[in-house]
Parts: structure tokens; sequence; C-alpha cells
């Protein structure tokens, strides 16, 4: 019997259980730009979400607040705009090239190069003292 109960368990899709959101849209376009925008932006509580994906109540709140500028016939820009004010560039995934974000754009460069840099020199200072010792073997 309990084997019965627990494949009958197992058999529940568990997309059933999720919290969606259902949003009607006039046309399939706002639907699209819907489904764009919010998998564009990033859920500011899960951080590795986007809206589209997260379930937390800030994300749930954002698409409500997208979706009402999508209504109002906002442009993605001017949405995208109010929640960069709002928010700051961390909503987005690929935040503008600017002073405050160099370090993420340019961090990973950046250790890139001191990786090599030091590995060269591990290469040369070993390849010195190896000759050293084969002198020394030799003398």
């Amino acid at each position: 019997m309990k084997k019965i109960i627990i494949i009958f368990i197992l058999c529940i899709p568990l997309h059933l259980f999720a919290a969606d959101d259902f949003y009607p849209f006039e046309t399939p376009v706002e639907q699209n730009r819907f489904a764009a925008l919010t998998s564009q932006l990033r859920c500011l509580v899960c951080q590795n979400q986007n809206l589209a994906e997260s379930n937390a109540a800030l994300a749930v709140d954002l698409r409500q607040q997208i979706y009402q500028h999508i209504q109002q016939g906002q442009s993605d820009k001017q949405i995208i705009d109010y929640l960069v004010e709002r928010y700051g560039n961390f909503i987005l995934y690929r935040p503008p090239f600017v002073a405050a974000t160099w370090g993420l754009w340019l961090g990973p460069l950046v250790f890139l190069l001191v990786g090599i840099v030091c590995l060269l020199f591990y290469i040369r200072k070993t390849a010195t003292s190896t000759r050293s010792n084969n002198f020394e073997d030799k003398v």
C-alpha cells in the first residue's frame, strides 16, 4: 500500500504546486515583451534567478509593476529605466559600462592577466633553478 501511495505522489507533476502568475494581455506582442523583460531582469532577493523564474514576493511585485507599465503603453526602455532608477544597476543582468561597474566588467580580465604573469614568473623561476641544479651536478 505504501508503494502505491509513493508511486502516486511521484506521478503528480511538481509544476502544479508552483506559484504562477497569470497576466491577461491583449496581444501576443505584449505577452512576448513581458516575457522578455522578466527574463532579462534579475530578482533582487534570489540574485541568481531572473524575475520570470523567481517566486519571491518582491519578484511577484516587480512582475506586477512590469505588467502595469506595459498596460500603460510604456516602452521597454522606459520600464527598464524606471526599474534601474528605483533599484539600481544590480537589477540588470548586463549592467552598463560606467565608472561604477568597471570592476565588474574589467575584474575578470585583470585576474586573468595577474594569473598569467604569476604563471610566467613561476615557470621562469623553475627553469632557472633547474638549470643551476644541472650545472652544479656537472661540476
